[in-house]
């Protein structure tokens, strides 16, 4: 059975310059320990990390569900969850929030 870490975070909105507005939670503390720990596992296992040194998770958020990767961020400290505009619809989410999630490390 895969890990499972459950945390809780601050909706932010990120503005790129051509690439549009994207939404995301930081995971951080011992969540990201354990985040870390697992991306270090599977790049001694496979012999390489993934793009970006991201970790697939399967995400669950209120009654929503779906497949995506968390995404090391040095300048927040921790790792990077995007959550999609039909997710924060989905679940009624605006910046600023603070949303509970549950990730399945991959």
């Amino acid at each position: 059975m895969n890990e499972r870490v459950t945390f809780s975070a601050r909706l932010w909105r990120w503005t790129g310059a051509q690439n549009g507005t994207w939404h995301f939670l930081t995971v951080t503390g011992e969540e990201a320990e354990a985040i870390a720990t697992h991306a270090l596992m599977h790049k001694l296992e496979t012999g390489a990390a993934r793009g970006f040194g991201s970790v697939r998770v399967n995400v669950t958020i209120g009654s929503s569900t779906w497949r995506t990767s968390v995404f090391p961020s040095k300048e927040r400290g921790g790792w990077i969850l995007p959550v999609k505009r039909v997710i924060r619809r989905a679940e009624d989410l605006a910046e600023g929030d603070t949303v509970q999630a549950e990730l399945e490390l991959l």
